[in-house]
């Protein structure tokens, strides 16, 4: 894990680290983060906080990243319309039987070529492949999981993707804070930067009683200060 240097900041690590996990944390503006700031006596212009997520928000993810277990052999894979600057883009996104978000990976097009690459991208950062594919009747998967030589059993079908289709409301009520993404390497960035800190605070409280809960919710936040450790 990479050690962070906040040098030549005149706020102190505490102050960055935690305007930039109120960003990314919740669906918040830049301006409404200034707010909850000010509210705290730190007069700090969203301008400075939109660089601060840009300068250590990559950082702070591949430090998480790499304190995370390893994900469940079950992924579902699933595709969804953006548009940025008038265009037609997808977004294609691998999630865990646990809600776990493998990868994103925006691309232009929704053909077998486009879905290797995301396949790709997943067993190389993964380092192994699933036992369970669970996709929508896109032929796409199916050519591309007999292209990468995967044997585990591909299971077809909307409501069986129900947990990738669900996941997508995350994004589109980040999508519609923003006003849209501005560029495909900008929504690129951000959305693996969210990612990686929506897994460690994704604690399921539906489903785990109040003491787990707080256990969880105190080893999530000893991993955001682990990975966000000054130099």
């Amino acid at each position: 894990m990479q050690p962070i240097s906040y040098a030549r900041h005149q706020f102190p690590p505490e102050i960055i680290r935690y305007a930039v996990w109120l960003y990314l944390r919740f669906t918040l503006s830049y301006r409404d983060v200034e707010e909850l700031l000010a509210e705290r006596g730190l007069d700090i212009s969203y301008e400075t906080i939109r660089r601060w997520v840009l300068k250590f928000g990559c950082s702070y993810a591949r430090n998480l990243r790499r304190l995370r277990p390893a994900p469940a052999d079950i992924w579902h894979l699933d595709e969804m319309v953006i548009r940025i600057q008038g265009r037609r883009l997808y977004l294609w996104r691998a999630v865990d039987s646990e809600g776990e978000i493998l990868d994103v990976l925006v691309q232009s097009r929704r053909d077998k070529g486009a879905a290797p690459r995301l396949m790709r991208k997943l067993l190389k950062k993964h380092g192994f492949a699933p036992k369970v594919l669970v996709t929508d009747k896109l032929r796409s998967y199916a050519a591309a999981r007999r292209d990468l030589g995967l044997s585990g059993r591909h299971e077809q079908g909307l409501r069986r993707n129900n947990r990738a289709e669900n996941s997508h409301q995350l994004i589109r009520r980040r999508e519609r804070k923003m006003q849209r993404f501005k560029s495909p390497m900008s929504a690129q960035r951000f959305l693996s930067v969210h990612a990686a800190i929506h897994n460690i605070f994704n604690l399921e409280r539906h489903l785990i009683s109040r003491p787990t809960l707080r256990l969880f919710r105190a080893a999530a936040a000893q991993q955001w200060q682990n990975a966000t450790t000054a130099a």
